[in-house]
């Protein structure tokens, strides 16, 4: 005899639905804010790679048009811009020959809040540097006093530090002067260092 014909109840009682959507609100409370701190450290980690890209233009068109090329950051609010400048009189790209248009920006500026939601240059208070010491100072640029990052024909540059911030994930794009080598590093809040990528 079938269980339709012994007069078996048929679908889901009102306690056994209620507890069925209470579980799917929990997990998905759950999932939330896992998958929102992931997409923002994923925004965070292309941010900087697409920094690490952007330097590595440069060096190769420095390289391809045998002069200095150069990107330029300008504070814009609590952020920067940045765009390239080629060297138009071989003593390397200078703020006063941009002033004075020797200099010229062969690029749009950019800023990377456009480009990656909620990541701007800065540095998390209370994280030390990639060098390992502490620091009072957010500042996310730090390539020197004019904030000119500049790659030779040669394939050497300028070096320095630029930190990237997203709302849990923190990363730095450093830059080193004597062979132009560009690296990514990531902080990690549980033994807080910074580690390669």
């Amino acid at each position: 005899m079938s269980p339709i014909a012994r007069g078996c109840p048929r679908g889901l009682t009102l306690i056994e639905l209620l507890f069925a959507m209470a579980l799917g609100a929990t997990l998905a409370g759950i999932a939330v804010p896992v998958t929102a701190t992931a997409l923002d450290d994923m925004r965070s980690s292309s941010a900087a790679r697409y920094m690490a890209a952007r330097i590595m233009r440069i060096r190769m068109d420095a390289v391809r048009q045998s002069a200095a090329v150069a990107l330029r950051f300008q504070p814009v609010e609590d952020d920067y811009s940045f765009a390239p400048f080629l060297d138009g009189n071989g003593n390397g790209v200078r703020t006063a020959d941009i002033l004075a248009g020797i200099d010229r920006q062969v690029g749009p500026d950019e800023r990377i809040l456009e480009r990656f939601s909620g990541v701007r240059f800065a540095l998390a208070a209370g994280i030390p540097d990639a060098d390992g010491a502490s620091t009072s100072s957010t500042d996310g640029v730090r390539i020197g006093n004019p904030r000119i990052l500049t790659m030779t024909p040669e394939g050497t540059s300028s070096s320095g530090t630029l930190y990237l911030k997203g709302k849990s994930g923190q990363y730095a794009v450093r830059v080193l002067g004597a062979t132009g080598r560009v690296r990514v590093l990531s902080f990690r809040p549980g033994d807080r260092r910074w580690h390669t990528r």
